[in-house]
């Protein structure tokens, strides 16, 4: 990690002092891809979801935005828009500024760049993994690929193993993996019979993370009898 604690309680700090309080219900919009952003957010709590459609209207999951997280962060540094949809994945609060004061508080103090070059570079390793992810040949692999990497990102040991702490619809997994909705489930419920994983409430629990990646293992050194 680049950004030091000061660093980044400086960045906290600007958006505490100066950042429009608003909470969000599950499934609210924050962002609309059909205009551009309010404002620069800061989530102080919660999960934001970035997505877009389809040419066949279908939710396509981009990525995942967490508690301490800015967004949208390309829009913030570079001013050029995406078609980009952010909502509430859970009940979420954040702080809002207009880009304009966050890009002068930026420039006066450049050493708060740090924390948010970390937040860059996560989100580019997401989208790295999110490209590698598509060379599995197998649905069954690419599922359990990014279940580990939500696990990794999102996950919370528990005594029953890792809780991913985010209600991912089969649907956002599909678009995630290049797969239909019924594809996907199909492995998902195969995964569960296997008792590699298990349903908690709205989220996802992965029973035994050793074994989900020993499989990914085994797999690369030969083919699958999966569903492609």
């Amino acid at each position: 990690m680049l950004g030091t604690m000061r660093q980044t309680a400086q960045l906290v700090d600007f958006f505490q002092k100066n950042g429009l309080k608003a909470s969000y219900r599950k499934d609210d919009s924050i962002v609309r891809a059909d205009g551009e952003p309010p404002g620069i957010f800061y989530i102080l709590e919660g999960l934001v979801k970035a997505y877009d459609f389809t040419r066949y209207g279908e939710e396509n999951l981009l990525i995942i935005r967490k508690e301490h997280e800015v967004f949208p962060l390309i829009w913030a540094i570079t001013g050029q828009e995406r078609q980009v949809n952010y909502s509430a994945l859970i009940p979420t609060t954040t702080l809002r500024v207009s880009r304009e004061s966050f890009v002068t508080f930026l420039r006066q103090n450049p050493a708060v760049l740090a924390p948010l070059m970390d937040m860059t570079i996560e989100m580019y390793r997401l989208h790295s993994e999110r490209i590698i992810n598509l060379e599995y040949r197998s649905v069954r692999e690419r599922v359990i690929s990014f279940l580990l990497t939500m696990a990794q990102r999102l996950g919370t040991d528990t005594p029953d193993g890792v809780l991913i702490e985010a209600p991912l619809r089969h649907q956002d997994i599909a678009s995630s993996i290049n797969a239909s909705r019924e594809t996907a489930t199909r492995e998902l419920l195969y995964l569960v019979r296997k008792g590699l994983i298990r349903k908690k409430g709205p989220n996802l629990v992965l029973v035994s993370v050793e074994q989900l990646q020993t499989y990914l293992t085994r797999t690369k050194r030969g083919p699958t009898s999966s569903s492609t």
